[in-house]
């Protein structure tokens, strides 16, 4: 069978490259084409274009690259029709992929969605668009199906990917002085610095996150995780002057062995809960991104472990004033023995209702069942 996937950031290259690889399980002639990542390359088939080329957030940066955005449809459209594959799979990314999935369904493929884009936190009209053209959505929140019943749309609820790769991950796992001394790192205590996975993510929060050193650096090692696809002198305009480590493609290793964490919102945050660090989420965006995401957005929390546990389990800090928000917070986190207590209870009941660690697996299943329906 033949499987074109879209993925436009780097959880959803991690996530397709798992699914991809069970798909590998359930058909032995399975070929992919895709917009992906180099976790997806590895898994082979063709690359279209790469996440790096497609991963624009806010108005600002949206207008400014709609040139390459048109060029991405168009290499997207005319591929589809060339590869005519039996299944066409969205993964998350709802700007670019539910305009494909129009352009799919009205062609005759079958559409599938795994990880429901956000659209329970703003546009939820998107609900109406997914349920004309996504034959199957598979959702990895328990609370997305609720909310999906309110359109007449029955969704799959597979349990959260991220629980998999975990599990995938286990055996890769340090502990600490293996940890320090691979890194070469100092024998204070470490706080992890998690700016994101893109460059403009980057570019607005490290420094922030960097202005909290001096109050810490005494007591503490500061230890940024450095994003796949970018570039380690990209950073070095960041952190020149500052006594900080950097380390690449081990965030789960730098979170794991670090008594607090400072992240990016965003899949991350999730991931650190699922790893047991106390965190503060930070956000930042220019103006107009934030005005307009003020004005949509109709939820009361952004970062996925207070939406999932309905409740504040981590502080969320916005916009400004951001460098004495996130030392504060850091002080109760590492000060306070019942503050941070009372955080670990919480993620312990989020891991409770994410799976059981078989979505991609069960996702896959699932695709090739329906493609080979007579």
């Amino acid at each position: 069978m033949k499987y074109f996937i879209l993925a436009g950031e780097a959880s959803g290259d991690l996530h397709a490259s798992n699914l991809m690889k069970e798909l590998k399980k359930v058909d032995q002639e399975a070929d992919f084409m895709f917009f992906g990542g180099d976790l997806m390359l590895s898994e082979g088939g063709k690359m279209l274009v790469h996440y790096r080329d497609t991963a624009y957030m806010g108005v600002t940066e949206v207008l400014s690259n709609l040139k390459k955005i048109k060029k991405n449809f168009s290499i997207c459209y005319d591929n589809l029709l060339k590869f005519c594959p039996d299944a066409v799979i969205l993964v998350d990314y709802p700007g670019f992929n539910l305009k494909i999935a129009k352009f799919a369904k009205e062609h005759g493929f079958k559409t599938f969605y795994y990880i429901s884009p956000k659209i329970w936190a703003w546009k939820k009209r998107r609900a109406y668009t997914i349920k004309k053209y996504i034959d199957k959505m598979f959702a990895i929140f328990p609370f997305e199906q609720k909310f999906y019943q309110q359109f007449n749309y029955q969704v799959e609820y597979v349990g959260n990917p991220l629980v998999d790769e975990m599990k995938k991950k286990e055996k890769e796992f340090l502990d600490y002085q293996t940890f320090v001394q691979k890194y070469n790192l100092n024998s204070k205590p470490k706080i992890a610095l998690v700016p994101g996975s893109r460059k403009n993510e980057i570019q607005k929060l490290l420094p922030e996150m960097l202005k909290t050193l001096p109050e810490f650096i005494n007591d503490y090692e500061f230890v940024v995780c450095g994003a796949p696809g970018i570039d380690e002198t990209y950073y070095q305009e960041f952190i020149k002057d500052y006594p900080v480590k950097i380390v690449f493609s081990d965030t789960y290793n730098v979170v794991k062995n670090s008594v607090a964490a400072v992240v990016t919102s965003g899949t991350a945050t999730l991931e650190t809960a699922f790893l047991r660090t106390p965190q503060v989420v930070v956000y930042k965006m220019n103006t107009i991104s934030y005005l307009a995401a003020k004005a949509l957005v109709k939820i009361k929390y952004f970062s996925l472990v207070n939406i999932i546990g309905g409740r504040e389990i981590v502080k969320e800090l916005l916009q400004s004033k951001l460098a004495k928000s996130i030392s504060d917070e850091l002080k109760n986190i590492l000060n306070k023995q019942e503050y941070r207590q009372k955080m670990l209870q919480g993620y312990d009941e989020i891991i409770a209702i994410s799976g059981d660690g078989t979505a991609s697996k069960r996702t896959a299943e699932i695709i090739y069942n329906e493609i080979n329906k007579k």
